[in-house]
């Protein structure tokens, strides 16, 4: 997505976005001397204003004519945009093509990949960014080659950690235009990440990506381009370039071709132009960042070009599915099926991955495109989720055959060893009581008790064959036939039901017995004792265990719950964390060792007249905080469990005057219902905020306060926790709002917030306060008139999507903690927080014995966490990155004989000593290290 050039090719009316802050350094020489390299090339949008396949049509036209270009004229060069899945769409509807194009690449005169698409790097998992770049580079060498430039055009901004993920990809150059800091003066500069790795990097200043899209207008007919205009490009170029050289002229816009004559324009414009592809232009460029300036981490300034924070809070639910398809995949799906599955799923978690990609496109995640884009992001989102649970299911479904009738199967996705809650519904008359495969008790509290007579009517004898067709197979009112009876001396006809049966039945023996009845007969389905409780369950890391319920006669022989969580009137307290519920609806909390949070947990709703690319608050704002009623209801007593509901009514103004700048009168009453919940040995608390939305041009934010004045925030994301000071660098037309995205969790003045997706945050109050956005509700993809941005971002499009209507549920959860920069005991709770325990229930023989507990891969280490494991190539592949600003040491343990070090690529570089199934592998600070282990 690009404002200037998409604007003048297709008519939407966008004003030039033409960087003019950039006021670099004139270097004394003479410009016209300099040679210019002009790449021709395309920015494709794969959705946007228009959903895919419209904007598809687009394409293929567009590869139609430059294809038939390229082979009819061997000067031209052409570079598609750095992703392939602009390729892909293409040959899925040219697939004759296929050839043709492949040849075009080998000569090196076509440009594709390294990325298969364009994504956006803080609203999608560092995992997702790195199989993006894998899936493209593949893509690419099946065609003949990838592009070995970390392009990088359009991002709204770039993560802290991408330096190092393009080096250990075997990319020496980035490429970038948004994001970049005021202090870069030269268009090279030396882009360093957490760990120390550097990559030479080239700002793309003058115009971003379309810097020379209008050197070449007014001329035609082969024509050179106006001698003063080519003066003016190099003159300005070369103030950005004080080393000499060649001049970087990127001729191209949004979903348009250049000129058809352009080759015949270039050659008559003499020896000082020349054609390339960007690959060809860097290929002259020497890799080494020695020398050049010097910028450490993400890049998200203002100062030359529009960042559109906005985008990460614009329809959350977007980034809710995402958060949860790639958790499903990355940290259920993959490693069950490399740990615990014989079998080959391959081809699904493929898919997943394809469409997770995909959705990552930086104008999809984000949430900027119009409703019908983003109803089909959302369906990309929801594909992938159930590719990665359809494989959850194939592989617990296996292993739970051995785990015996009534009992479940439980899956740790964490590489460490595990003490958590699962909630299961089990068979039980009285109190339950569970043991695992140890035989060892486990700790439950009983949840809910489900009914037990399903059903108990008087119908007419005509109507028992009609009844009798509510049985599927052996199935009546969701569960399992186990027995029936037909008593004619009475005239009732009883089906006794169970979650799961392991008896014959055949629902014709029931019609027999009834052949003949007469008057009126009493049906009745009784189904067995059940009840859902919650469950206590030590797991191995990234293993496996069973519980199953035993006789209630038993339940004396339960264990006392090592913690305890307790509710006592508007207190919960589980000896780690006591929460204690205010007037105001707000929250205390304290801890054994004296942390003290007071005003936690306010709602704070606010105007917002922007757009879906900037938050834009009225001129004449109405800030609602206060509730006009609060009420507390008991929703969990423990001792696992102990919850309250903190329910608030509010009036929220139902929506906004965009002409008056101001919010309307006319009112809503809304009612806001927060779950607060501490869990057994948990140093947290749990919130889950659920309301319906019935307004709109608002935002809704949680106000925590903090322990203490923050001077910075560390958001976790993408492989890195980045620490930001309490304001963000402007400089260009664009309101430098310092709100930020976080992942795994933000933390700040002591009191971390853990998080299930990228959400984004802001340090309020001076330092005092922390606020993260539940809710931003807009009406239009971009508006014309944003005052928090001076040009439009796109076309003023009426979104009324973006308004986000209907129920909003938002989860996270709180924790103190010690010092001002979040420890390994922030990451561990996140890691848990996140990756709940996988259940599944057991079906086999009600006699058969528990499963043993059984490991899978263990990985330890302070500051270490695991990204990713996954089966490749015959092996087991782990990603794990250190998150700590000391060095580290992670020890791998398993079932394993061989381990070697490899690059992202999956290419072998150093091997490993295995001693007893154990790898010690020390990190730097910040390094992401992926390795191969070899079962035997």
């Amino acid at each position: 997505m690009r404002i200037e050039d998409a604007g003048r090719a297709e008519g939407t009316g966008r004003a030039a976005d033409t960087g003019r802050a950039d006021t670099g350094r004139a270097d004394g020489r003479r410009a016209d001397r300099r040679e210019i390299v002009v790449v021709p090339h395309t920015h494709w949008d794969r959705e946007w204003y228009l959903p895919f396949q419209r904007f598809r049509l687009r394409l293929v036209a567009l590869l139609d004519a430059v294809i038939d270009r390229m082979e009819a004229d061997p000067r031209w060069r052409f570079t598609l945009d750095g992703q392939m899945a602009a390729v892909d769409d293409y040959l899925e509807i040219r697939p004759e093509r296929r050839d043709r194009l492949a040849a075009l690449v080998r000569e090196g005169r076509l440009a594709v990949g390294p990325w298969q698409i364009l994504h956006d790097e803080f609203l999608c998992s560092g995992e997702n960014i790195i199989r993006n770049l894998e899936l493209g580079m593949r893509r690419a060498e099946e065609l003949g080659a990838a592009m070995m430039v970390g392009y990088l055009p359009d991002q709204f901004g770039h993560c802290a950690q991408m330096p190092q993920i393009l080096k250990l990809a075997g990319i020496e150059h980035a490429c970038v235009w948004r994001g970049v800091p005021q202090r870069v003066r030269t268009c090279t500069f030396a882009w360093e990440a957490p760990d120390g790795t550097a990559i030479r990097t080239r700002y793309l200043p003058e115009g971003g990506y379309g810097n020379a899209a209008s050197m070449f207008e007014e001329s035609g007919d082969g024509a050179p381009p106006p001698p003063g205009r080519v003066a003016g490009f190099a003159e300005a170029m070369a103030r950005w370039d004080p080393r000499g050289g060649p001049l970087l002229a990127m001729y191209g816009a949004d979903h348009t071709a250049p000129a058809a004559d352009l080759a015949d324009r270039i050659a008559s414009a003499g020896p000082g132009m020349r054609l390339d592809t960007l690959a060809g232009f860097f290929a002259a460029e020497t890799p080494s960042a020695d020398g050049l300036p010097h910028v450490r981490g993400e890049l998200r300034s203002h100062a030359r070009a529009n960042i559109l924070p906005g985008v990460i809070s614009a329809r959350v639910r977007l980034k809710e599915l995402m958060g949860r398809a790639e958790r499903l995949v990355e940290r259920y799906a993959e490693p069950l099926t490399a740990l615990w599955y014989a079998g080959d799923a391959q081809t699904f978690l493929d898919l997943a991955w394809r469409r997770l990609i995909e959705a990552s496109c930086h104008d999809s995640v984000t949430g900027c495109g119009c409703d019908e884009t983003a109803e089909q992001v959302a369906a990309h989102m929801a594909e992938a989720e159930q590719l990665g649970r359809a494989v959850c299911d194939l592989v617990t479904a296996e292993r739970a055959a051995s785990v015996p009738l009534g009992g479940h199967l439980v899956f740790n996705p964490t590489p460490a060893r595990r003490t958590g809650l699962v909630t299961l519904d089990v068979p039980c008359d009285g109190e339950p009581a569970l043991v695992a495969g140890d035989g060892r008790p486990v700790p439950v509290q009983t949840i809910s008790v489900a009914p037990t007579v399903l059903d108990d009517a008087v119908h007419p004898a005509s109507d028992l064959p009609i009844l009798l067709e509510r049985v599927y197979g052996r199935v009546l009112f969701g569960q399992e036939i186990r027995d029936w009876s037909v008593s004619r001396e009475d005239r009732t006809l009883t089906f006794r039901v169970t979650s799961r049966a392991d008896v014959p039945f055949d629902v014709n023996e029931v019609r027999e017995a009834l052949r003949g009845a007469e008057g009126e007969w009493r049906l009745r389905i009784l189904a067995d004792p059940r009840r859902t409780v919650a469950a206590l369950v030590d797991v191995p890391p990234l293993g496996l265990t069973a519980v199953r319920p035993v006789p209630a006669a038993r339940a004396e022989e339960a264990p006392a719950t090592p913690e305890r969580a307790v509710l006592d009137g508007n207190v919960l307290d589980n000896g780690l964390l006591r929460a204690e519920v205010h007037a105001d609806g707000t929250l205390g909390l304290r801890t054994p060792s004296g942390h003290v949070v007071e005003g936690a947990g306010r709602i704070v709703d606010g105007g917002d007249l922007g757009d879906t690319y900037n938050y834009a608050p009225p001129a004449r704002d109405r800030i609602v905080g206060d509730p006009v009623t609060v009420d507390v209801a008991r929703a969990s007593d423990g001792p696992l469990v102990a919850a309250f509901d903190i329910v608030r009514t509010y009036r929220w103004p139902r929506g906004g005057d965009l002409d008056a700048g101001a919010r309307s009168r006319a009112e809503e009453d809304v009612t806001v219902t927060t779950r607060a919940e501490l869990r057994a040995g948990e140093p947290f608390l749990r919130l889950r905020t659920t309301f319906d939305n019935r307004c709109d041009d608002h935002r809704v934010r949680l106000h925590l306060s903090l322990p203490r004045r923050a001077e910075s925030s560390f958001a976790e994301g993408q492989f890195a926790i980045t620490e930001r000071g309490p304001a963000a660098e402007g400089g260009f037309g664009e309101r430098p709002v310092p709100t930020y995205p976080a992942s795994g969790f933000v933390a700040a003045g002591g009191l971390a917030v853990l998080l299930e997706h990228a959400t984004e945050y802001e340090i309020t109050g001076g330092g005092r306060e922390m606020a993260l956005t539940l809710l931003r509700a807009v009406g239009h993809l971009s508006r014309d008139r944003n005052a928090y941005r001076d040009q439009p971002a796109g076309p003023q499009l009426p979104t009324p999507g973006a308004q986000c209507r209907g129920e909003r549920t938002a989860a996270m959860a709180v924790m103190p903690y010690d010092g001002e920069r979040p420890g390994p005991e922030v990451l561990r709770a996140a890691e848990a927080f996140r990756h709940d325990l996988l259940t599944a229930a057991g079906y086999g023989h009600a006699s058969a014995p528990v499963p043993e507990p059984r490991e899978g891969i263990a990985i330890t280490g302070d500051g270490v966490v695991m990204i990713s494991l996954r089966a490749r190539g015959g092996w087991i592949e782990t990603r794990m990155a250190a998150q700590c600003a000391e060095p580290a040491t992670a020890v791998l343990r398993g079932d394993f004989t061989e381990a070697v070090r490899t690059d992202l690529r999956g290419r072998p570089g150093i091997p490993l000593d295995v001693h007893d199934g154990t790898v010690a592998l020390a990190l730097r600070p910040w390094e992401i290290a992926t390795v191969r282990l070899r079962r035997p």
